[in-house]
This record gives C-alpha cells, sequence and structure tokens, in this order.
C-alpha cells in the first residue's frame, strides 16, 4: 500500500508518497515529472516514514547540514536510474557537480566506456524524491543552473540554502 501527505516548506506545499517502510516521492507544487499520487491520504504524523521525512525536511529548511542517511528511501526506476540516484545521494551538502562528472563515475559503476551527459540528466530529472535526492546540485559544465523539474528559481533557492559555491573553481573541482 502506498500513502500520500502533504507538507508545507519555503517552497510551497511538498507532496510525499511512501509506503509502510521507506519514501517513494516528494514533489514540489506544479512539478513537471509529479505522477498520478496514490488515494490514500495520512496526516504526516500518522506514518514513521513521513515523520521522519518532515523532520528532516524543517532541519534541512532551518539550514542543518543534513544527511540523507537515516532516511529510508525507496525511489523507483530503472537500474541507470538508480544508479545516478545513488551518485547524486554522495554530493556534499553545499557541493555542486557538473552533469558530465556523474556521466563519467555513471559509466565506471555500470562498467561502461562512457556515458552520455544527456541521459544522466534525463535520470536526473526523472528523480522522484527531489530535495532529499539532491538533484540541485547538478549543474551545467559553464557553471549553469540548467534543468529542475520545478523551475530553476527553486533549484537556485536550495543552493542559496546551502551556500553552494559556484565559482569556477569549484566547478573545476567538481568536473575533475
Amino acid at each position: 500500500m502506498e500513502y500520500q501527505t502533504q507538507i508545507p516548506s519555503p517552497l510551497g506545499v511538498l507532496t510525499l508518497t511512501c509506503t509502510e517502510d521507506a519514501l517513494t516521492g516528494l514533489w514540489m507544487e506544479n512539478e513537471k515529472t509529479r505522477p498520478v499520487l496514490p488515494n490514500q491520504v495520512l496526516a504526516p504524523g500518522d506514518s514513521p516514514v513521513f515523520s521522519a521525512a518532515a523532520d528532516w525536511l524543517h532541519r534541512y529548511f532551518s539550514g542543518e547540514k543534513t544527511e540523507i542517511g537515516p532516511l529510508p528511501l525507496a525511489p523507483r526506476g530503472t537500474h541507470f536510474q538508480q544508479t545516478v540516484w545513488k551518485i547524486l545521494c554522495e554530493i556534499p551538502y553545499g557541493k555542486v557537480t557538473t552533469y558530465g562528472a556523474v556521466a563519467k563515475e555513471a559509466a565506471a559503476r555500470l562498467e561502461k566506456k562512457a556515458m552520455s551527459a544527456q541521459a544522466v540528466g534525463q535520470a536526473v530529472g526523472r528523480n522522484p524524491i527531489s530535495i532529499i535526492i539532491p538533484c540541485h546540485r547538478v549543474i551545467g559544465s559553464n557553471g549553469s543552473l540548467t534543468g529542475y523539474a520545478s523551475g530553476l528559481e527553486k533549484k537556485h533557492f536550495l543552493l542559496e540554502l546551502e551556500k553552494a559555491d559556484l565559482s569556477p573553481r569549484s566547478l573545476h573541482a567538481a568536473q575533475n
């Protein structure tokens, strides 16, 4: 059984979905990739998964450097997408990387010679647990804030909240 709930945030109402034991989705208002949601609605406090996610989000939006580790996550996707999302989870709070760097790492993990940054961009864009799986920390190779399903202003807000270093020197380090 899957459930949904909604919680307020500085970015508007967030919609979360979960099973009995793991978070399966987190979408912002007007997000392009939002699927049809389950009919079963719970209050955030009626599920330990929702309670943990709401607490994590509260701490995150309060400026705390949150770790994903304790949250039970179960995003649904292909093996390739799962690989990309695991890489996203390893990007430290306040840091950024490029689509090309993620593609290079995904190719290594999947034992391929190369991986298309465009394919990675599509997997990043299909991330069903935004904010917590930090797809907002992936930027273009020229430092541009490209591709965010909820809008670039929200991506910018999240990176500013984390005080991410978007300087050319930081970007160069992220690519290597």
